[in-house]
């Protein structure tokens, strides 16, 4: 294999440590819902900067639209999208939340995607209801956003006692003014805001549970990879310690529209 294509292997969507869990449950409802209309989805991927998650979608034969604020991202979403020879699927568009609406005519999205987004909006709930205002009947929301619980249990593993305590107690979740992350939410929060908007959940998991705590040296080898993945899937699935997954770095809840 050559250094390349190793590349390629440690950082694809389905098997980096960071993305894995996200990827799986995100590919199962949207082989399922495709199944179901007998036909490629339409995709709105809300704030998919560079494509991550856009690409492969494409590269499935999907049709995605990437809304995005940052034309720098959306520049190399472009690049990605072409090297992976998927540039008639994926489409960049700049803007938010607020721009849905104008993006969305008679054909509404299957499946919109919210990962790492929720946090910088300005007002979550609002955002969430723009979301479910677009979504086709039956759509599917994808919404992705960091945990409470785990920068507490991160800030006092590395000593850092005061900002776990701030992060415990700030109504933001966040260990103190220097926190790069402008919002934390818990899980019940969440939960209450999509089902607000409209929306009923249907899957609700922490991610990331241990591989953001792991030293990187120790999750060299494809091996090491590959079992860290594999206790994640466990801890999240098993009926005994699913509690685990509230310590997740990341809440992902699948949502669909009735």
């Amino acid at each position: 294999m050559t250094e390349d294509a190793t590349t390629v292997r440690r950082t694809g969507v389905s098997t980096a440590p960071r993305t894995a869990a996200m990827w799986a449950a995100v590919d199962g409802v949207v082989r399922e819902r495709s199944a179901e209309l007998g036909r490629p989805l339409r995709v709105i991927d809300l704030g998919g900067g560079t494509g991550g998650l856009a690409v492969p979608l494409a590269v499935a034969g999907h049709d995605v639209t990437v809304v995005d604020p940052s034309p720098d991202a959306l520049a190399s979403l472009r690049r990605r999208a072409a090297e992976a020879q998927a540039s008639s699927r994926v489409s960049a568009v700049q803007g938010d939340a607020e721009t849905l609406a104008s993006l969305v005519g008679r054909d509404r999205p299957d499946l919109v995607l919210c990962h790492g987004t929720l946090e910088y909006v300005d007002d979550p709930e609002a955002t969430l209801r723009l979301i479910a205002g677009v979504l086709a009947p039956g759509g599917i929301l994808s919404l992705v956003v960091p945990q409470r619980s785990a920068a507490v249990i991160a800030r006092a593993l590395a000593g850092q006692f005061a900002q776990a305590r701030a992060a415990l107690d700030r109504p933001d979740g966040r260990w103190g003014d220097a926190d790069p992350v402008p919002r934390r939410f818990d899980r019940s929060a969440v939960l209450a805001l999509v089902e607000a908007a409209g929306l009923t959940p249907t899957e609700a998991h922490g991610i990331r549970i241990f591989s953001d705590l792991v030293p990187s040296a120790l999750v060299d080898s494809d091996a090491d990879r590959t079992a860290l993945l594999d206790l994640e899937r466990a801890v999240v699935s098993h009926p005994e310690f699913a509690v685990l997954a509230d310590l997740g770095t990341s809440l992902h809840v699948i949502a669909t529209r009735t």
